[in-house]
């Protein structure tokens, strides 16, 4: 090569070079720099445990979820593969994709159309596309259509006109950021109404969603395959990471334990999903999620909680006392995340759980000390100008109400809620763990804490309640309306001047109750 040729070769380098710096620069200000620390893998890399899809659709391959069309199978509709584990609210979602021809994209906070197809899926998509238009845009699917393009940072008004803010770039100078048949880098950050896509680093839309009767602020997750031509989708080092709510919400995970007494009784799931419904029904700024079952499936659901409620067995079966539940849960509360217990729930053995129950929620059942009988309501005494009683009348219910509680001492930032005095034949059972006992004995005539709230001295709150053995007594408005304020309350919100206001109907305290075989006719 001659020095000339050598010369103009150098030129062209550098030229490419500047080029390129030029480009990174010009978009540089779309960039975030990378954090890996709190991502969860939501995929082992080997198999479609915790996704639900078309079998004949989606399958794993070489370390990678693998969405595939063919030519003699096309589909009718598009079609999705959901994580089955938990919804989304706020959060970073980070993975690999590859796509051979075709369209596909991430569904976040959407909801299922099971009356479309068994894996139809509308709501809010990141869309990536083998063309050179779509890839990082925002869609709704089934909703509002194109949000933003490439490029924009769009607002989303309250009537559903669209303000755009200062463009990020030009759709075409951000498709080079894209790689043709190559695996690229995605990642979604929602906080609150801000909705921003990233491809390889690159920020591509950003979206602020105020239109209230048409946003979402949760729901699922899901990756699509599109109608059409064949195509191949790939995904791979899927990482979630959940954010603390935006401003103003807070987040309530309801784990509810699994079936164990007759039919009426101990309906964890059905209760749970009860006062969820009465919750979501209140419009309040609280997100509430119910995971059944007796404990998360989804392995970031108390990532981003303010609190966290517990209606399960208890004693020496609790579910926070498996594994390494209680250091995490314990953990939880030393960071300020409220805990709530009910019935059962309150229970634990004194030597593991004890300390941590007295810790979390100032008190709880402890064996040989406390008891368990049933018994109606009597002379009930409601804790004046406590917010969990807004609304609240003194009530009757009859149930298995647990008194004799063990208590933090000194019991600063503890207040009796609910109290009431036991008929004096509750105290003369035998002895037992959970019967009598001589302290229960020698009280006959006081007045017992039935349900009571803890203020933590180092931040965070706590409550528990003894009642709720009989499904039934969800019937009760002023039963419920208590425990509604009580787990408002432990979220750290305000609760509402005259309590949590719910109605519910016999269709509603007749659904989601567990299978349970019919208690045998006494002979």
């Amino acid at each position: 090569m001659s020095i000339f040729s050598w010369r103009v070769c150098a030129v062209s380098i550098v030229r490419r070079v500047v080029s390129a710096a030029m480009l990174l620069a010009f978009c540089m200000v779309g960039r975030a720099p990378a954090d890996d620390a709190g991502f969860t893998p939501l995929f082992d890399g080997k198999t479609l445990d915790g996704w639900a899809g078309d079998p004949a659709i989606w399958s794993v391959r070489d370390g990678a979820i693998v969405g595939e069309t063919m030519p003699d199978k096309p589909i009718k509709a598009n079609t999705f593969l959901i994580w089955s584990q938990g919804n989304v609210d706020d959060f970073e979602l980070e993975f690999r994709y590859r796509l051979t021809g075709g369209n596909s994209g991430v569904q976040y906070r959407s909801k299922q159309f099971k009356d479309v197809g068994p894996f139809s899926i509308g709501g809010y998509q990141g869309d990536f596309e083998a063309g050179a238009k779509y890839s990082g845009i925002l869609y709704e699917e089934r909703g509002r259509g194109i949000l933003t393009l490439r490029g924009q940072r769009i607002t989303i008004n309250a009537d559903g006109t669209k303000t755009p803010g200062e463009a990020i770039g030009s759709a075409e100078d951000l498709q080079k950021f894209v790689k043709a048949d190559d695996w690229n880098d995605m990642r979604i950050v929602a906080h609150g109404p801000k909705l921003q896509h990233f491809i390889n680093g690159q920020l591509m839309s950003e979206t602020i969603d105020e239109q209230a009767d048409k946003r979402s602020l949760e729901g699922l997750l899901a990756f699509q395959v599109h109608v059409g031509p064949p195509m191949k989708v790939e995904f791979k080092d899927i990482r979630l990471k959940r954010l603390k709510l935006a401003a103003g919400r807070k987040k309530l995970v309801m784990v509810a334990g699994r079936p164990s007494h007759p039919p009426g009784q101990h309906e964890h799931r059905a209760g749970t999903m009860l006062l969820e419904q009465c919750l979501d029904a209140a419009g309040l700024p609280l997100v509430t999620a119910v995971h059944t079952g007796g404990w998360p499936a989804d392995p970031t659901a108390f990532d981003n909680a303010d609190a966290i409620f517990f209606f399960a067995d208890g004693g020496g079966g609790h579910p926070v006392l498996q594994s390494s539940r209680l250091a995490q849960i314990d953990a939880l509360a030393h960071r300020g995340v409220g805990i709530a217990c009910l019935h059962y729930a309150v229970e634990v053995p004194k030597e593991k759980g004890g300390p941590e129950f007295l810790t979390w929620m100032g008190g709880y059942f402890e064996p040989h000390w406390s008891v368990n009988p049933h018994w109606t309501l009597a002379q009930t005494e409601l804790a004046a100008g406590h917010p969990i009683t807004r609304g609240v009348q003194p009530f009757v219910t009859n149930d298995e109400w647990y008194y004799h509680m063990r208590f933090q001492e000194p019991p600063a930032g503890l207040t009796p809620i609910l109290s009431a005095v036991p008929p004096d034949a509750t105290r003369e059972r035998p002895d037992g763990p959970h019967s009598n006992n001589p302290a229960v004995r020698g009280s006959k005539g006081a007045r017992e804490v039935l349900a009571w709230a803890y203020e933590r001295p180092t931040g965070g709150r706590g409550f528990g309640c003894t009642g709720a053995h009989f499904h039934k007594n969800w019937e009760n408005d002023d039963f419920r309306r208590l425990m509604l304020n009580a787990l408002v309350w432990t979220s750290g919100l305000d609760v509402p001047a005259d309590g949590v206001a719910s109605s519910v109907t016999a269709e509603q305290l007749a659904s989601n109750l567990d299978d349970k075989p019919a208690p045998k006719p006494k002979p």
